[in-house]
Protein backbone atom coordinates (compact mmCIF):
# COMPACT_ATOMS: atom_id res chain seq x y z
CA UNK A 1 0.00 0.00 0.00
CA UNK A 2 0.94 4.13 -0.54
CA UNK A 3 3.00 4.93 2.50
CA UNK A 4 1.49 7.44 4.78
CA UNK A 5 3.02 10.97 4.96
CA UNK A 6 3.89 10.21 8.46
CA UNK A 7 5.63 7.05 8.23
CA UNK A 8 7.96 7.87 5.22
CA UNK A 9 10.81 9.41 7.14
CA UNK A 10 10.59 5.83 9.34
CA UNK A 11 11.13 4.44 5.92
CA UNK A 12 13.49 6.63 4.73
CA UNK A 13 15.70 6.11 7.65
CA UNK A 14 15.68 2.43 7.59
CA UNK A 15 13.67 1.71 10.36
CA UNK A 16 10.55 0.08 8.06
CA UNK A 17 11.02 -1.39 5.06
CA UNK A 18 7.08 -1.76 4.06
CA UNK A 19 3.99 -0.40 5.12
CA UNK A 20 1.76 -3.74 4.62
CA UNK A 21 -1.77 -2.65 5.76
CA UNK A 22 -3.95 -0.67 7.98
CA UNK A 23 -4.88 -2.43 10.90
CA UNK A 24 -7.37 -0.15 12.73
CA UNK A 25 -8.30 3.62 12.86
CA UNK A 26 -8.89 5.18 16.75
CA UNK A 27 -9.85 8.01 18.42
CA UNK A 28 -6.35 9.14 19.18
CA UNK A 29 -4.57 7.23 16.54
CA UNK A 30 -4.19 5.27 13.08
CA UNK A 31 -2.42 1.94 13.72
CA UNK A 32 -0.76 0.20 10.58
CA UNK A 33 0.96 -3.19 9.80
CA UNK A 34 4.39 -2.66 8.71
CA UNK A 35 8.00 -5.03 7.85
CA UNK A 36 10.98 -4.29 9.79
CA UNK A 37 13.61 -6.18 8.26
CA UNK A 38 12.65 -10.17 8.94
CA UNK A 39 10.07 -8.78 11.62
CA UNK A 40 6.19 -8.03 11.09
CA UNK A 41 5.47 -5.12 13.48
CA UNK A 42 2.93 -2.37 14.29
CA UNK A 43 3.38 1.43 13.53
CA UNK A 44 0.99 3.46 15.45
CA UNK A 45 0.45 7.03 14.17
CA UNK A 46 -0.70 9.71 17.04
CA UNK A 47 -3.25 12.04 15.38
CA UNK A 48 -2.88 15.12 16.15
CA UNK A 49 -4.61 17.21 19.14
CA UNK A 50 -6.62 19.23 17.19
CA UNK A 51 -7.80 15.82 15.21
CA UNK A 52 -7.78 13.82 18.19
CA UNK A 53 -11.26 12.98 19.74
CA UNK A 54 -9.95 11.63 23.48
CA UNK A 55 -12.59 13.32 25.17
CA UNK A 56 -11.45 15.46 28.59
CA UNK A 57 -7.48 14.76 27.94
CA UNK A 58 -6.57 17.32 30.56
CA UNK A 59 -7.36 15.19 32.77
CA UNK A 60 -5.73 12.57 32.06
CA UNK A 61 -2.03 14.71 31.66
CA UNK A 62 -2.56 15.98 35.21
CA UNK A 63 0.36 14.68 37.63
CA UNK A 64 2.49 13.72 35.13
CA UNK A 65 5.38 14.90 35.55
CA UNK A 66 8.14 17.14 33.14
CA UNK A 67 11.89 17.49 33.81
CA UNK A 68 13.08 19.80 31.59
CA UNK A 69 11.67 23.50 33.58
CA UNK A 70 11.55 25.43 30.43
CA UNK A 71 9.67 22.67 28.41
CA UNK A 72 7.46 22.53 31.80
CA UNK A 73 6.65 26.81 31.61
CA UNK A 74 5.63 26.59 28.22
CA UNK A 75 3.29 23.76 28.06
CA UNK A 76 1.54 25.82 31.27
CA UNK A 77 1.76 29.06 29.06
CA UNK A 78 0.62 27.31 26.34
CA UNK A 79 2.93 28.31 23.32
CA UNK A 80 3.49 26.69 20.04
CA UNK A 81 6.68 25.35 21.84
CA UNK A 82 4.46 24.10 24.65
CA UNK A 83 1.49 22.62 22.43
CA UNK A 84 4.28 20.88 20.50
CA UNK A 85 6.05 20.04 24.13
CA UNK A 86 2.56 18.64 25.80
CA UNK A 87 1.96 16.13 22.57
CA UNK A 88 5.41 14.88 22.95
CA UNK A 89 4.79 14.07 25.90
CA UNK A 90 1.36 12.46 25.23
CA UNK A 91 2.87 10.22 22.80
CA UNK A 92 5.96 9.21 25.31
CA UNK A 93 3.67 8.33 27.82
CA UNK A 94 2.40 5.18 26.22
CA UNK A 95 6.37 3.73 25.77
CA UNK A 96 7.06 5.07 29.30
CA UNK A 97 4.16 2.91 30.45
CA UNK A 98 4.62 0.02 27.94
CA UNK A 99 8.15 -0.55 29.20
CA UNK A 100 7.09 0.16 32.92
CA UNK A 101 4.24 -2.42 32.84
CA UNK A 102 6.48 -5.18 30.96
CA UNK A 103 8.60 -5.19 33.86
CA UNK A 104 5.62 -5.23 35.86
CA UNK A 105 4.64 -8.65 34.56
CA UNK A 106 1.63 -6.77 32.90
CA UNK A 107 1.16 -8.40 29.61
CA UNK A 108 1.60 -5.78 26.62
CA UNK A 109 3.01 -5.11 23.73
CA UNK A 110 6.82 -4.80 23.42
CA UNK A 111 7.66 -1.64 22.08
CA UNK A 112 10.48 -0.56 20.14
CA UNK A 113 10.48 3.35 20.15
CA UNK A 114 8.60 6.17 19.09
CA UNK A 115 9.63 8.30 16.19
CA UNK A 116 8.47 12.26 15.79
CA UNK A 117 4.80 11.07 16.84
CA UNK A 118 4.54 7.23 15.27
CA UNK A 119 5.17 4.54 17.91
CA UNK A 120 6.61 1.38 16.52
CA UNK A 121 5.71 -2.00 18.81
CA UNK A 122 5.34 -5.73 18.84
CA UNK A 123 2.09 -7.10 16.13
CA UNK A 124 -0.29 -9.58 19.20
CA UNK A 125 -0.68 -12.26 16.82
CA UNK A 126 -2.32 -15.59 17.38
CA UNK A 127 -0.42 -18.83 16.82
CA UNK A 128 -1.00 -18.92 12.91
CA UNK A 129 0.46 -16.10 12.78
CA UNK A 130 -3.30 -13.65 12.48
CA UNK A 131 -3.59 -10.75 14.08
CA UNK A 132 -4.94 -11.37 17.93
CA UNK A 133 -8.76 -10.29 17.74
CA UNK A 134 -9.98 -7.45 20.66
CA UNK A 135 -11.40 -8.84 23.60
CA UNK A 136 -15.22 -7.27 22.41
CA UNK A 137 -14.72 -9.69 18.64
CA UNK A 138 -14.41 -12.90 21.32
CA UNK A 139 -16.70 -14.99 22.52
CA UNK A 140 -16.13 -17.71 25.76
CA UNK A 141 -17.34 -20.13 27.96
CA UNK A 142 -18.15 -18.65 31.88
CA UNK A 143 -15.15 -20.93 33.31
CA UNK A 144 -13.05 -18.99 30.58
CA UNK A 145 -14.39 -15.85 31.14
CA UNK A 146 -13.87 -16.55 35.02
CA UNK A 147 -10.17 -17.58 34.51
CA UNK A 148 -9.60 -14.48 32.06
CA UNK A 149 -10.67 -11.95 34.76
CA UNK A 150 -9.14 -13.27 37.08
CA UNK A 151 -5.72 -12.61 35.18
CA UNK A 152 -6.79 -9.00 34.02
CA UNK A 153 -7.70 -8.11 38.03
CA UNK A 154 -3.92 -9.58 38.39
CA UNK A 155 -2.60 -7.46 35.52
CA UNK A 156 -4.47 -4.23 37.23
CA UNK A 157 -3.66 -4.77 40.38
CA UNK A 158 0.46 -4.76 39.41
CA UNK A 159 -0.57 -1.39 36.88
CA UNK A 160 -1.42 0.22 40.53
CA UNK A 161 1.44 -1.43 42.27
CA UNK A 162 3.62 0.45 39.60
CA UNK A 163 1.80 3.43 40.14
CA UNK A 164 -0.29 3.32 36.96
CA UNK A 165 -3.89 3.43 36.50
CA UNK A 166 -4.92 2.58 32.79
CA UNK A 167 -7.78 4.96 32.67
CA UNK A 168 -9.49 3.94 29.31
CA UNK A 169 -9.50 0.13 29.87
CA UNK A 170 -12.42 -1.81 28.19
CA UNK A 171 -13.02 -4.67 26.40
CA UNK A 172 -11.58 -2.57 23.01
CA UNK A 173 -8.31 -1.84 24.73
CA UNK A 174 -7.55 -5.15 25.25
CA UNK A 175 -6.38 -8.03 22.77
CA UNK A 176 -6.35 -12.26 22.97
CA UNK A 177 -3.79 -14.33 21.84
CA UNK A 178 -3.12 -18.21 22.27
CA UNK A 179 -1.62 -17.22 25.80
CA UNK A 180 -4.62 -15.02 27.10
CA UNK A 181 -5.19 -11.47 27.74
CA UNK A 182 -2.60 -8.11 26.38
CA UNK A 183 -3.38 -4.58 27.85
CA UNK A 184 -2.92 -2.20 24.89
CA UNK A 185 -3.77 1.43 24.00
CA UNK A 186 -1.95 3.19 27.38
CA UNK A 187 -1.62 7.14 26.24
CA UNK A 188 -4.09 8.72 28.75
CA UNK A 189 -2.18 6.43 31.44
CA UNK A 190 -2.13 8.37 34.71
CA UNK A 191 0.16 8.50 37.22
CA UNK A 192 -1.94 6.94 40.63
CA UNK A 193 -0.88 9.12 43.25
CA UNK A 194 -0.80 12.54 41.53
CA UNK A 195 -3.83 12.37 39.94
CA UNK A 196 -6.84 13.55 41.80
CA UNK A 197 -8.98 11.31 38.95
CA UNK A 198 -7.27 8.42 39.47
CA UNK A 199 -9.61 6.36 41.72
CA UNK A 200 -12.47 7.54 39.93
CA UNK A 201 -10.95 5.90 36.39
CA UNK A 202 -9.41 3.05 38.41
CA UNK A 203 -13.16 2.02 39.34
CA UNK A 204 -14.41 2.59 35.74
CA UNK A 205 -10.96 0.43 34.53
CA UNK A 206 -12.37 -2.15 36.82
CA UNK A 207 -15.99 -1.90 36.94
CA UNK A 208 -15.83 -2.01 32.65
CA UNK A 209 -13.71 -5.42 32.67
CA UNK A 210 -16.16 -7.13 35.22
CA UNK A 211 -18.95 -6.12 32.95
CA UNK A 212 -17.67 -7.76 29.57
CA UNK A 213 -16.86 -10.63 31.71
CA UNK A 214 -19.86 -10.93 33.46
CA UNK A 215 -21.60 -11.36 30.53
CA UNK A 216 -20.53 -14.97 30.31
CA UNK A 217 -19.66 -15.16 33.62
CA UNK A 218 -22.64 -13.80 35.47
CA UNK A 219 -21.66 -14.73 39.24
CA UNK A 220 -18.38 -11.84 37.85
CA UNK A 221 -21.26 -9.11 38.55
CA UNK A 222 -21.51 -8.91 42.07
CA UNK A 223 -18.10 -8.59 42.99
CA UNK A 224 -16.45 -5.41 44.18
CA UNK A 225 -12.69 -5.73 43.68
CA UNK A 226 -12.05 -2.07 42.29
CA UNK A 227 -13.16 -0.94 45.97
CA UNK A 228 -11.31 -4.02 47.35
CA UNK A 229 -8.01 -3.21 45.80
CA UNK A 230 -7.88 0.42 45.85
CA UNK A 231 -8.79 -0.10 49.88
CA UNK A 232 -5.70 -2.30 50.08
CA UNK A 233 -3.61 0.21 48.01
CA UNK A 234 -4.69 3.44 50.12
CA UNK A 235 -3.43 1.38 52.93
CA UNK A 236 -0.20 0.43 51.51
CA UNK A 237 -0.99 -3.51 51.61
CA UNK A 238 -1.53 -4.22 47.74
CA UNK A 239 1.50 -6.38 46.59
CA UNK A 240 1.91 -7.70 42.69
CA UNK A 241 1.01 -11.20 43.93
CA UNK A 242 -2.32 -9.62 46.11
CA UNK A 243 -5.02 -12.70 46.76
CA UNK A 244 -8.35 -10.97 45.90
CA UNK A 245 -11.50 -12.35 47.21
CA UNK A 246 -13.60 -9.68 45.18
CA UNK A 247 -15.21 -9.04 48.22
CA UNK A 248 -15.44 -5.46 50.21
CA UNK A 249 -17.55 -4.85 53.51
CA UNK A 250 -19.16 -1.30 53.59
CA UNK A 251 -17.94 0.71 56.50
CA UNK A 252 -21.09 0.35 58.82
CA UNK A 253 -20.29 3.74 60.93
CA UNK A 254 -22.92 6.19 59.71
CA UNK A 255 -21.63 9.63 60.12
CA UNK A 256 -24.05 11.95 62.23
CA UNK A 257 -23.34 15.03 60.06
CA UNK A 258 -26.07 16.93 62.32
CA UNK A 259 -24.58 15.76 65.62
CA UNK A 260 -20.98 17.22 63.66
CA UNK A 261 -22.59 20.93 62.91
CA UNK A 262 -23.57 21.10 66.46
CA UNK A 263 -20.39 20.38 67.77
CA UNK A 264 -18.34 22.79 65.47
CA UNK A 265 -21.01 25.26 66.10
CA UNK A 266 -20.24 24.83 70.67
CA UNK A 267 -16.54 25.38 70.05
CA UNK A 268 -17.37 28.58 67.51
CA UNK A 269 -19.44 29.81 70.31
CA UNK A 270 -16.78 28.70 72.81
CA UNK A 271 -14.08 30.19 71.27
CA UNK A 272 -16.41 33.50 71.24
CA UNK A 273 -16.87 33.27 74.61
CA UNK A 274 -13.27 32.90 75.86
CA UNK A 275 -12.67 36.24 72.95
CA UNK A 276 -14.53 38.70 74.95
CA UNK A 277 -13.43 37.44 78.15
CA UNK A 278 -10.22 38.21 77.72
CA UNK A 279 -11.20 41.71 75.78
CA UNK A 280 -13.43 42.38 79.00
CA UNK A 281 -10.43 41.53 81.18
CA UNK A 282 -8.44 43.88 79.21
CA UNK A 283 -11.08 46.95 79.65
CA UNK A 284 -10.99 46.12 83.33
CA UNK A 285 -7.11 46.85 83.69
Amino acid sequence: MKIPKRIQPLVDDGLVDEVISQLMSGKEATVYVVRCGDEIRCAKVYKEAMKRSFKKAVQYQEGRKVRNSRRARAMEKGSKFGRDQQEAAWQNAEVDALYKLAAAGVRVPQPFGCYDGVLLMELVTDDEGDVAPRLNDVVMPAEHAIEDHRIVMQYIVRMLCAGVVHGDLSEFNVLVDDYGPVIIDLPQAVDASANNNAQRMFARDVDNMTAYYGQFAPELLSTKYAKEIWALYESGELTPDAELTGDFVESEEITDVSSIVDEIKAAFEEMQENQQRIKDAEECN
